[in-house]
């Protein structure tokens, strides 16, 4: 059934711009699958260091103005949320170029 599309969208457009409107909603799903993926990692990280540091509580050293545990956990948590976006950008990237070719 996609070829059906394809071959209906191809026929009706030029090839460059159906690859161009190929590219742009690969972006656009891209961009929400992405944020979807760092929201719900986001929430994993806090059990992930939880497990990690077991004789450390963080939410009670962060309360109680413990600036080290803080700036750690912060550190963390922006490493990993960096991290995660690299990988949702290079899958971005390579859809776009996929749909350019």
């Amino acid at each position: 059934m996609s070829t059906m599309i394809e071959k209906g969208i191809n026929h009706m457009l030029s090839p460059s711009l159906s690859n161009l409107i190929y590219a742009v909603s690969f972006v656009i799903v891209g961009a929400f699958m992405g944020a979807y993926s760092i929201l719900l990692f986001s929430g994993f990280i806090h059990r992930i260091t939880d497990k990690l540091t077991p004789n450390i509580d963080e939410d009670k050293e962060i309360l109680r103005g413990n600036l080290a545990v803080a700036e750690y956990f912060g550190r963390v948590v922006s490493g990993a949320i960096i991290g995660v976006s690299m990988v949702v950008a290079a899958a971005v990237l390579a859809g776009v170029l996929s749909a350019l070719h």
